[in-house]
């Protein structure tokens, strides 16, 4: 029995509930893990999985090996690749969730950047707007809005994104153009269905303190592409990340509205789960992503 090789099985099948799953990440067939599995349990001589048709999980002495072992490995695969980034090499398996926007716009340059530099890298971008679970649906890395409450995962701040009101040169000249920010309860609005609705309350922000103005959105969305095209269509005002509209507003597609006043930063994060050791080409990628990402129009250490 190849000890290491069956650790690794157990490792990835206790992490991801599945020896299917397991067997997939390992890139080895189902029945390959399973031997391992077997295996692994007759050299300790105790039964280290409970199988059911929906689920695996540890028994109390595997969960006990599972804690000792996944660093273990985590700690030898860093030593491995610390070794080979020494001698200038900085190579392995990069798998990133990134918000759908921010990853087509800004992450994915990033990306193609690291790989320039690094062509030993290979990287998964998965770009989606919902919450992952790290650790079972197998990601290195996750950008996240507003900082996480889960434990087991580690956070760097990448810094506060900042947001504010826009519309259209069109739209406002349809409506006479926007003076008044209580007039927002009175003009159409365009906002991401991620923002609470049980009231839709605009709050606002001034150096004399917040205002909130109700307001009725003609158009909610969970996707900021559509919700840019719309306002840039002419569709209504709406609030919107800088870093996003940046180039719609160097162009004159859109114009801020109502300048003095300014909506809250979201927080951004690049998250880590805490039960892997932090391989070298996570922590190289993770420096060069916030570099570049700090450098972003809109992006700053401070809200």
């Amino acid at each position: 029995m190849d000890l290491t090789l069956a650790l690794r099985a157990f490792v990835r099948t206790v992490e991801r509930g599945s020896m299917t799953a397991a067997a997939r990440d390992l890139a080895v067939s189902q029945p390959a893990v399973s031997k391992h599995l077997r295996n692994l349990e007759a050299h300790v001589g105790a039964r280290l999985l409970e199988r059911s048709a929906r689920l695996v999980r540890p028994t109390p002495q595997g969960q006990r090996l599972y804690e000792v072992a996944q660093p273990a490995l985590g700690a030898i695969d860093a030593a491995l690749e610390d070794s080979r980034r020494e001698a200038g090499v900085v190579e392995g398996r990069i798998r990133l969730h990134v918000p759908s926007c921010i990853g087509s716009k800004h992450i994915h340059p990033i990306v193609n950047d690291f790989q320039a530099a690094h062509p030993g890298v290979s990287m998964e971008l998965v770009l989606e707007d919902r919450v992952i679970d790290l650790v079972h649906e197998d990601f290195d890395l996750a950008v996240r809005y507003g900082r996480p409450e889960a434990r087991n995962v580690i956070v760097r701040r990448i810094g506060f994104i900042r947001r504010f009101l826009v519309a259209a040169p069109s739209y406002l000249a349809r409506i006479g153009g926007l003076d008044d920010p209580l007039r927002l309860s009175e003009v159409d609005v365009v906002m991401a269905s991620a923002i609470p609705a049980l009231s839709d309350i605009l709050s606002l922000q001034h150096d004399n303190g917040e205002l909130s103005v109700c307001v009725s959105p003609i158009l909610r969305t969970n996707n900021a592409q559509v919700l840019i095209a719309s306002l840039c269509d002419g569709r209504g005002v709406g609030p919107v990340q800088h870093p996003l509209v940046a180039d719609d507003l160097a162009a004159g597609r859109l114009v801020r509205v109502l300048p003095d006043f300014s909506i809250r930063s979201t927080e951004a994060f690049l998250v880590y789960p805490s039960v892997r050791y932090m391989r070298p080409v996570i922590r190289a990628f993770t420096d060069f992503a916030i570099a570049r990402l700090r450098a972003v129009d809109g992006i700053s250490g401070t809200a």
